[in-house]
């Protein structure tokens, strides 16, 4: 699979950018805060989200699209399938906790891998939209999931950085054999 191309999606004001992908610098070094907001920030949230549904996902962070800022957005179910729509500045990972579940994890920059991955059952994160008001994000299962994941890519990691053994060894073999690879 190759990166996109950054272009208009019909009917959205968004862009689709390009995917970093495994191996892409900006994906292992923590995003900075941000400091300005404003229609650059509104534009870059607008162009996440054109992204994020281009790729099919439920979540995509801002240095997955090469910007290193604390900006992640999301559109994901909970376990029960309730859908949670939004996204967030600077954002902070203040609670996580229940039990640890082992789920099926992939990441729009690893296209096409899966491993199970643990993660806790319920994350909390706090932070702010575009325009700077508070916001308190609870999520449980699968949502719980897709937070924590956009949170460490803000961190600079990526799953395969929280598994281990073989998992571990076969995603990042598979990654290495994937046609977008940067390692080969």
């Amino acid at each position: 699979m190759t990166a996109m191309r950054n272009r208009p999606i019909p009917g959205s004001s968004g862009i689709v950018r390009t995917m970093s992908l495994l191996g892409d610098p900006v994906l292992h070094a923590a995003c900075e805060p941000v400091t300005e907001f404003g229609p650059p920030l509104a534009r870059l949230v607008e162009d996440m989200f054109a992204t994020m549904y281009e790729a099919r996902g439920v979540g995509l962070a801002a240095n997955q699209i090469g910007v290193p800022s604390r900006v992640f957005v999301y559109d994901c179910p909970d376990d029960e399938d309730v859908r949670h729509l939004g996204h967030v500045v600077n954002p902070v990972l203040v609670a996580a906790d229940g039990v640890t579940v082992r789920g099926s994890e992939g990441c729009l920059s690893l296209p096409g891998l899966e491993a199970g991955t643990p993660r806790f059952d319920h994350a909390v994160v706090e932070g702010v939209t575009v325009t700077g008001e508070p916001v308190r994000i609870d999520g449980t299962g699968f949502f719980a999931r897709c937070l924590q994941h956009e949170c460490d890519h803000l961190d600079g990691q990526v799953y395969t950085d929280r598994l281990t053994g073989l998992r571990r060894a076969r995603v990042l073999r598979a990654a290495r054999r994937a046609p977008w690879s940067r390692t080969a």
